[in-house]
């Protein structure tokens, strides 16, 4: 059996801004920030910028929160990246009680964006009112150049 694997290495400066965005999550999820330790972090999908398309990075970590009444909680977070331009920015995160959770929210990050189509009933009705609004404007043209 042969494995595939692909490794790729992160900067120390990512490494570390991953890690203040863990931090900042589990801080907005209402955990001590000083008494919460991030223990595991990893880039799970990294999605190369093309140009045609802008890239992502969906990051998971692992941590021990500490709340308000000194409970010691396991938690899974999850960070997403949009780069854009070279430039990596931060698009969403969360913490979650179980890895079962944090998997919803991967399938919702997988489910890839349609690209609009003339198709939708909505883009077609706007085409539609564009050119009534068109024409209706010409006629109007129209007539007050003829009746000058």
């Amino acid at each position: 059996m042969n494995a595939e694997t692909q490794t790729r290495r992160y900067s120390k400066a990512t490494i570390k801004q991953a890690r203040l965005d863990c931090s900042r999550a589990i801080t907005r999820a209402r955990y001590c920030p000083d008494r919460s330790a991030v223990l595991e972090l990893q880039c799970v999908d990294d999605r190369e910028e093309t140009e045609l398309k802008f890239g992502n990075q969906l990051w998971y970590f692992e941590s021990h929160g500490v709340d308000q009444r000194d409970r010691i909680h396991r938690l899974f977070g999850v960070i997403e990246y949009s780069l854009q331009f070279g430039i990596s920015e931060l698009v969403e995160d969360g913490v979650f009680d179980s890895e079962e959770q944090r998997e919803k929210f991967r399938h919702l990050y997988e489910k890839e964006v349609v690209q609009p189509t003339w198709e939708h009933p909505a883009h077609r009705f706007l085409a539609a009112g564009l050119i009534a609004v068109m024409s209706i404007w010409l006629v109007f043209l129209l007539l007050t150049k003829l009746t000058v």
